[in-house]
């Protein structure tokens, strides 16, 4: 009895189960510093862009004629764009709409490739060889920022619309790396043991395969939230995102193309926003990627 108990259990089961392995997790995550400094950004621009009304200084939609084209001063951090509407408050009120596409295009992805996945991975056959991993195989070909600017635009212009067409862009390689994990845990001794047992396959998959595939799951998401940031500013930038005069990096970006020699600041300012924020969810990535990691357990 002792022996079947144990072979329930995984060998390095990913959510933590107690505090004392939470705070292993922690313990290796906090000796990436990158992956801190990259965490500790993602978290200002949470908290700016959940409280963009107290942070930005002037109102993002508000135009002032007599202050259009100012640089950067102390009255206007990042300048002011060509309507002389404050460039600060602008990039502040944008990340709203770049975490909101990010967060909710991964999301879309993952609650349609992860059931997907699951199911493709673990009873395999003709639908997973030749219809599901042959669909996946054929939208994989096409490269995602080309995927996701080809359905937004058979969608139409729209933030809404955006998400669903980055999100549809990113199902293929979820698909693919839920089923390669699926795969590799399907045969392993604790699945064996509750099959055994009599659990249903609904119970395998969900109660026992899902939580220890959670780790690689968390970390592709995170890792797609900054592409979902990227293709949301270039589909904006493309006039198939966010519409003015919703602020937005990628249409400040395309705002300020024309007013490149005489006004750059209107580029730098959003551009150096994604560069940021994309950076910093990388490293954030990394540093979860590392400390998820099984090969990392007496770390």
């Amino acid at each position: 009895m002792a022996e079947t108990q144990q072979a329930l259990r995984p060998d390095e089961p990913i959510i933590p189960q107690d505090p004392g392995q939470a705070l292993l997790l922690w313990r290796r995550f906090r000796k990436n510093k990158a992956a801190i400094l990259g965490a500790l950004v993602v978290l200002v621009m949470i908290l700016a862009a959940l409280f963009a009304r107290q942070v930005a200084p002037y109102d993002p939609l508000k135009p002032d004629y007599q202050s259009a084209l100012q640089g950067p001063s102390s009255t206007h951090w990042f300048g002011t764009d060509e309507l002389g509407r404050d460039l600060f408050s602008r990039v502040i009120y944008g990340a709203r709409v770049s975490l909101t596409a990010g967060v909710i295009s991964v999301g879309l992805a993952l609650a349609i490739g992860l059931p997907i996945g699951l199911l493709s991975g673990y009873y395999r056959g003709f639908w997973d060889e030749m219809v599901i991993m042959r669909i996946t195989d054929a939208f994989q070909a096409i490269p995602f920022l080309i995927l996701a600017l080809a359905i937004a635009a058979a969608l139409g212009p729209g933030l809404s619309k955006a998400m669903i067409a980055i999100g549809i862009g990113l199902t293929p390689g979820v698909i693919r790396m839920v089923r390669g994990q699926v795969l590799a845990h399907r045969e392993s001794e604790y699945v064996q043991a509750v099959r055994a047992l009599g659990a249903s396959d609904a119970r395998i998959m969900f109660r026992h395969i899902l939580p220890n595939i959670a780790g690689p799951v968390i970390v592709q998401a995170s890792l797609a939230c900054a592409s979902a940031i990227i293709a949301e500013s270039s589909l904006s930038y493309l006039g198939l995102g966010v519409q003015p005069p919703t602020p937005a990096w990628g249409s400040a970006l395309r705002a300020g193309q024309g007013y490149l020699t005489i006004a750059p600041w209107l580029s730098y300012a959003p551009g150096a926003a994604v560069f940021i924020s994309v950076l910093s969810i990388n490293l954030m990535g990394d540093g979860l990627r590392d400390m998820l990691d099984p090969r990392m357990k007496n770390s």
